[in-house]
């Protein structure tokens, strides 16, 4: 999946302008670079188009543990959109992650993560 074709998805999915979408999406990611291990980050940035790899950069190899509400407060600071949106646009984001990359590598995500996590786009996997 290409650059373009990543944001629109997600836009439509948000029910958000694609300005909005990419603001989202950097945000989703770069929080999920701190609540992932760097190894993880990495091996998911490998397989994201590269316009979304430098949001993947972890800050330390371990995972900074924090629930999925922290996880969508950090959305809504870093991507300058009310919680709501964060909400609605970090699923989106997440699906069209879902989407992008090879069913294992995902899962490899998935691990690293709590059950509430999956409540944020419904049964992933």
């Amino acid at each position: 999946m290409d650059y373009q074709t990543f944001t629109r998805t997600a836009a439509q999915r948000a029910g958000v302008p694609e300005e909005m979408a990419e603001r989202i999406e950097h945000a989703t990611l770069e929080v999920l670079a701190d609540r992932i291990s760097g190894g993880e980050a990495e091996d998911l940035a490998a397989q994201l188009p590269a316009e979304l790899k430098e949001w993947l950069r972890p800050p330390r190899e371990e995972a900074e543990a924090f629930d999925v509400d922290e996880f969508v407060r950090r959305v809504a600071a870093r991507g300058h959109v009310d919680p709501a949106e964060a909400r609605t646009g970090a699923a989106a984001v997440l699906l069209t992650v879902r989407e992008a990359v090879t069913p294992g590598e995902f899962d490899d995500v998935l691990s690293q993560l709590p059950q509430e996590y999956r409540e944020l786009v419904g049964p992933w996997a």
